[in-house]
């Protein structure tokens, strides 16, 4: 059964698509939606008035919606912060059992849509496949994931160390010394003891 704001004919699901935030629950009695963002800074959130949207979990082998589901779409009229989450109102939304019945649907933003960050600022997405070298040329692996610890991220690479523990270096100044997004590689003053 469809959802009456989740239209059938809207535009076909990105290429570029990056899973941004979930829906966790309605906000108020007017059909408010409220999200946990998967970022401190939910800028993506705010950059696209057009959520692409899934129901169910993620695929660890392909991410985004199986190829059967046609492209849904929230048409987002107003998104704030509010704490911890986003509260946002969509296009023909308008009582909390509607907004309810969204709960742990899965939100999804076109990368081309996020805001540019700044010269020093990285998107966790974009950093994802650089390859790592040390100062001397080393490769020491290919970026698989980062690590939010609070104060700051940690690349985890591709290779492990002899224990079969993965490999981590903080993204910090201190030791990254080049980020280069157009030769996808990264510069580090980092040894690994094997």
């Amino acid at each position: 059964m469809a959802h009456p704001v989740l239209a059938a004919d809207e535009p076909a699901w990105p290429e570029d698509a990056v899973e941004v935030g979930r829906i966790v629950g309605a906000w108020g009695i007017k059909g408010g939606l409220k999200v946990k963002p998967f970022s401190t800074d939910p800028q993506a959130l705010f950059s696209s008035r057009r959520w692409f949207v899934h129901q169910g979990e993620a695929s660890a082998l392909k991410p985004g919606p199986p190829a059967p589901l046609a492209a849904r779409v929230l048409r987002v009229t107003n998104a704030r912060e509010q704490g911890d989450h986003v509260v946002a109102t969509v296009q023909d939304l308008d009582d909390r059992n509607g907004a309810e019945a969204l709960t742990g649907w899965r939100i999804f933003i076109a990368r081309s849509s996020f805001p540019t960050p700044d010269a020093d600022e990285f998107y966790w997405v974009d950093l994802i496949g650089l390859h790592v070298f040390d100062r001397h040329g080393l490769a020491l692996g290919d970026v698989v994931g980062l690590i939010e610890t609070g104060p700051h991220c940690v690349l985890r690479l591709s290779t492990q160390d002899s224990q079969g523990q993965d490999r981590l270096i903080p993204f910090v100044t201190a030791y990254v010394d080049l980020v280069d997004m157009a030769g996808r590689t990264i510069i580090v003053d980092w040894a690994f003891d094997d």
